[in-house]
């Protein structure tokens, strides 16, 4: 499987090696498994987050639970802190490891939603960048250079 792939088929609920219920064929889960490769740049035993393969601006991260939810309406309890603390560790990290002025957040549940595994978008940000309202083009890395922004945003996660 590609990991820039932009969909998830259906696929069978298997056990994954932190107990989790994961589905085989889904792109996140793969990722969070380790199975499929990622600039990841942070991990704990509830979320995975790595760089965006398509990022809106250089830096974006996606923040996934390791077990399998669909939507944000999915996600249980017992999960509710750890997502939302990753997340507050990465806007952080955005300031702290790339020098953005701020990060802007965001998810999409259901509607927009290219792969059919909760997570959550972290997008550097600074004042005059050009993102306007939901509409902006995406970029992407040269080579070598997503490791470079991982490594500075692991950097910041591994201080704060």
């Amino acid at each position: 499987m590609r990991v820039d792939e932009a969909y998830v088929r259906t696929g069978a609920s298997v056990r994954s090696s932190v107990g989790f219920r994961r589905v085989s064929d889904c792109l996140f889960c793969g990722i969070a498994e380790g199975e499929v490769p990622a600039a990841v740049v942070l991990q704990t035993d509830e979320v995975v987050a790595f760089l965006d393969v398509r990022p809106v601006f250089k830096g974006h991260v996606l923040l996934v639970p390791r077990r399998h939810v669909v939507t944000l309406p999915d996600l249980p309890a017992e999960l509710r802190d750890p997502f939302l603390e990753g997340g507050q560790r990465l806007a952080t990290a955005m300031v702290e490891g790339l020098g953005a002025q701020g990060s802007f957040v965001a998810m999409n549940n259901t509607v927009s939603q290219s792969v059919a595994h909760l997570h959550l978008h972290v997008v550097p940000r600074t004042k005059g960048d050009g993102l306007r309202w939901f509409f902006w083009p995406r970029t992407r890395y040269a080579d070598g250079e997503a490791e470079d922004y991982a490594e500075r945003l692991r950097g910041a996660l591994a201080t704060g």
